[in-house]
């Protein structure tokens, strides 16, 4: 089973080096004066996880920019039955959220590192995956795919290309909640494909939307083990580095579902609630051998070869 660490990018960081705290200081000294018995103690209770870094991935998830939904149901929460909000799409606030979050993208330089998009098949979420993530607004008349036509969903926005940034492909697994709420139900593949040139929707299995249903909510259970599920399946993906662009209920459920183990603190930072538009970078690593990454950091040393018995040897 796959478990999330919460990611230290140090090639991200610039750091000053600066004496540590006090209580750092005796902590360290402590450990250095430690008999090898008590380090062997500590090293039995030990909640750190060390993992080859080729079993591992680092994931960006999304929440998807306001929707109209989000409005009428934060005036009134019955607003969310309305059929009125099928298929939700961005409000012009939302496209404001998605701008900025495009450039923090392309400020911290996710953009040079993510090989792959992932998005849940509604409107709102393409749109705010497209927008993030994708190419400029015009390709300066290179004849590449588009990955949002004009105007979709309303949006008086220009068509986006998918000139030099990555794949997109659509999957069912990560999306909201299902059922009860029409704005949760998706449209027919074929109405999307217009709307969305260059997003990959291979994956998804039926023409039309048989996974929600009118009268039964999705089980909070079903949903967290439907999360479980996806990112099983990102663990079998090649790519190392990868996007996520989702729902509150589905990220809220998912993260519920890891850091058990982990300090409480620790659990509260992954799994509460996303806002609008909110990004988290997450590791996932590969325990349970789902995946068949091969490094590509490691060496194999002994080249040439000659004689190497440790000194510790018996």
């Amino acid at each position: 089973m796959a478990y999330l660490h919460l990611p230290l990018n140090i090639g991200q960081l610039r750091v000053r080096l600066s004496p540590p705290p006090p209580s750092i200081r005796r902590r360290s000294e402590r450990l250095l004066c430690s008999s090898s018995s008590e380090l062997s103690e500590m090293t039995s209770s030990a909640n750190e996880g060390l993992y080859p870094l080729h079993r591992s991935k680092t994931i960006h998830l999304v929440r998807h920019a306001q929707g109209v939904h989000n409005v009428a149901g934060e005036k009134d929460h019955s607003a969310y039955m309305s059929e009125e909000l099928f298929d939700a799409h961005l409000t012009p606030l939302g496209w404001k959220q998605v701008d900025n979050l495009r450039k923090h993208v392309h400020a911290s330089g996710l953009s040079k590192n993510i090989e792959l998009v992932v998005v849940s098949p509604l409107l709102r979420t393409m749109q705010t995956a497209v927008g993030a993530f994708g190419g400029e607004a015009s390709a300066n008349g290179i004849d590449v795919p588009l990955l949002m036509a004009e105007n979709t969903g309303s949006s008086n926005r220009p068509a986006i290309s998918s000139l030099n940034c990555p794949p997109f492909i659509a999957m069912e697994l990560c999306r909201e909640h299902l059922g009860v709420h029409p704005c949760d139900r998706r449209r027919s593949i074929s109405e999307y494909k217009p709307m969305f040139p260059a997003i990959d929707f291979s994956l998804i299995e039926n023409e039309d939307d048989v996974l929600w249903t009118k009268d039964i909510r999705e089980k909070d259970e079903d949903l967290a083990a439907r999360g479980v599920k996806f990112m099983q399946w990102l663990l079998t993906r090649e790519e190392k580095e990868i996007a996520v662009v989702t729902h509150s209920g589905f990220l809220y459920h998912m993260l519920g579902a890891y850091g058990d183990d982990c300090h409480p603190t620790l659990k509260k930072e992954m799994s509460k609630h996303f806002s609008n538009c909110e990004l988290r970078s997450m590791v996932i690593v590969d325990r349970s051998m789902i995946g068949s990454d091969t490094s590509k950091t490691n060496f194999p040393g002994k080249i040439p070869s000659g004689a190497d018995v440790p000194s510790d040897a018996v």
